[in-house]
């Protein structure tokens, strides 16, 4: 199963775990409130301008990868929680940490620490990178360290859901606006469906032609 996320997915996975950590009283979300939290300006990167359907359309697709599920507890208003911390076995502490790459993109060790402090007390930064050190030795690595960019001190750790940056990408350079994004993705989902559309149809093709191969053994 593929689990790739596309940036919509990124967003929408960060913001179930973050609320979670932050807000539990309210958690699990409504797709109103999760929209919201997708959409919100503060502790985001890039700002985003998402509907209820593009995050329908990604709270589909995370549920097939087995990553969100629609919750019990949502009574007359259905209700959306993460699987992650379920399906990779992880800590509030790697939660965190995770949460923030997912909703911020690639930081150093001591961004992660000052902005995972809301959801995590982590006390210092040696506690931080014992945390990324575990999440970079798994198994199946969630994290990555990025090669350190020119004039910066430190490297960069970024999530590994989702495709990795483009070797020299900075968070401070000109990001595609959000609506451009979406395009793309949509663009994107169409081209692998026509694609898919087009194999069928050759398959369909050749055991048309089977078909009439066999007949003609009994004409």
């Amino acid at each position: 199963m593929d689990t790739t996320l596309n940036d919509i997915e990124v967003r929408v996975l960060g913001s179930l775990i973050e609320k979670e950590l932050t807000t539990p009283e309210y958690y699990p979300l409504s797709l109103n409130s999760l929209t919201n939290a997708c959409n919100q300006k503060s502790n985001r990167d890039p700002a985003m301008a998402l509907t209820e359907e593009d995050v329908v359309r990604a709270l589909d697709s995370l549920r097939f990868k087995q990553l969100a599920v629609l919750s019990a507890e949502g009574g007359r208003v259905p209700k959306y929680r993460h699987l992650l911390a379920e399906k990779m076995g992880l800590m509030a502490a790697e939660q965190a940490i995770i949460c923030e790459l997912l909703v911020r993109g690639p930081q150093t060790s001591g961004e992660l620490r000052t902005r995972g402090e809301r959801m995590y007390p982590f006390g210092n930064l040696a506690a931080v990178e014992e945390v990324l050190q575990e999440l970079l030795v798994r198994e199946t690595p969630l994290i990555t360290l990025l090669p350190r960019q020119p004039g910066r001190k430190e490297g960069r750790y970024a999530q590994l859901f989702s495709r990795l940056p483009e070797c020299g990408e900075d968070s401070s350079e000109a990001r595609p606006e959000a609506a451009r994004q979406r395009v793309v993705a949509e663009n994107e989902r169409i081209t692998k469906l026509e694609e898919e559309v087009a194999a069928l149809r050759g398959e369909v093709t050749g055991l048309q032609q089977m078909m009439a191969e066999f007949k003609a053994q009994f004409d």
